[in-house]
């Protein structure tokens, strides 16, 4: 055993090691079942959070399609007070952003802006004129892409 009352650094050096076996064990890294755990809280999470998630984005997009259905009705409301009649199917929806038929009464645009909006699916809104529903039918087949399903969002709904 050394003699550490005449000065020695044995005591000294024995600290720096455990110091260094210390700090080297630290910058060392996760083990493998730190990171199996990890994932698979995380995989939890993602299974009780993301059909969640999933349902919201659902729910917004039909709030997004019935507030455009509403904007589509208010100027379609507009161009039948300033041409007396509905943009006819075959004008269809392209008639509230450009006169279709040249007429002096056509006050357009009625749209804000300078192209008509596609539904949040991304598919073109579906008009008819005259309509199986009234005056007029406009819908978006809705997330299946389908009409007649009971995802479609309608005017007449």
């Amino acid at each position: 055993m050394p003699n550490l009352s005449n000065g020695s650094n044995w005591g000294k050096n024995m600290r720096d090691d455990f110091k260094k076996r210390r700090i080297e064990k630290s910058e060392a890294g996760f083990t493998l079942m730190e990171l199996i755990v990890v994932l698979v809280i995380l995989g939890m999470l993602a299974a009780v959070v993301g059909p969640n998630v999933f349902n919201k984005i659902m729910q917004s997009k039909d709030h997004v399609a019935k507030i455009q259905l509403a904007e589509f009705e208010s100027a379609l409301q507009l161009y039948s007070f300033d041409i007396g009649r509905l943009p006819t199917t075959a004008e269809g929806l392209q008639a509230l952003i450009q006169n279709p038929s040249g007429s002096e009464s056509w006050k357009g645009p009625y749209m804000s802006k300078p192209v008509i909006p596609t539904d949040p699916w991304d598919r073109p809104y579906i008009y008819k004129s005259p309509g199986d529903h009234g005056d007029y039918d406009l819908s978006s087949a809705g997330a299946d892409g389908v009409e007649g399903t009971a995802d479609d969002i309608c005017s007449w709904k």
